[in-house]
């Protein structure tokens, strides 16, 4: 299984305030990664360094076997990386079927557009129901909905969720997670950031543990939902 995303020793932060310490990350092409930690571990702020919306002090991300770590998230979405981020970031004025089409600006993604939009509906059939409706005034569960469809028009060779089921009601979580598997199903390359660390480690294939902007554990899903650390830490045991 050939590597798809690698991250390799990233040191990153925020102007003189360093928060990753040295992060090493690999995903597998079809294989769905996930990245838990408490908060202020760093998670988010790898998510943005991988896409290119916080520079690289030290360190390297590679796409594809291609270094790009200097490249802008512009040019790294047309290569086929995409993100949904915390709180969603919805053009709330728009309508659901706007913010669809505002999620395919690459130039393969636009060129499939229909067969996208088709393929997303059928995913989030609430969300045809709702074509029209302005995305501000959905619900808290369809607004993320609305995020991860909007991703998925980019056409993305990996996705990358930031904590998609923060604010979700119980239901709609499961739901969320639904979703999620659905997309592995398909062999999307995925990494999921995400406070739900019992589901998150139940439906992904490899997990990374992150503290204080470093790894601590890292090995297959089902192996680190086993540990006794992982399991005092962050499963209630």
């Amino acid at each position: 299984m050939s590597t798809l995303l690698e991250i390799e020793n990233v040191q990153s932060g925020y102007g003189e305030v360093q928060i990753l310490w040295g992060v090493t990350l690999k995903m597998e092409q079809g294989r769905l990664t996930c990245l838990v930690g408490a908060n202020g571990a760093g998670k988010t702020t790898l998510l943005r360094t991988v896409m290119g919306l916080l520079p690289a002090k030290q360190g390297a991300v590679r796409f594809d076997g291609q270094n790009v770590t200097k490249t802008s998230p512009h040019e790294r979405a047309r290569a086929g990386m995409a993100m949904v981020p915390e709180g969603r970031q919805l053009f709330t004025d728009l309508s659901v079927l706007e913010n669809l089409e505002m999620g395919a600006t690459p130039n393969h993604a636009r060129a499939a557009m229909k067969q996208n939009l088709e393929w997303t509906f059928e995913l989030f059939p609430r969300l045809k129901e709702r074509t029209n409706q302005i995305a501000g005034t959905l619900s808290g569960g369809e607004q993320q909905m609305l995020a991860i469809a909007r991703g998925l028009m980019a056409q993305p060779r990996v996705l990358m969720f930031d904590e998609p089921s923060l604010g979700l009601s119980p239901l709609f979580t499961l739901n969320l997670f639904q979703i999620i598997r659905k997309l592995k199903e398909r062999g999307l390359t995925m990494l999921l950031v995400e406070q739900n660390v019992q589901m998150a480690l139940a439906i992904s294939d490899y997990a990374y543990v992150m503290n204080h902007g470093k790894i601590e554990i890292e090995g297959e899903a089902r192996k680190v939902r086993e540990l006794e650390s992982v399991r005092k830490a962050y499963l209630g045991a």
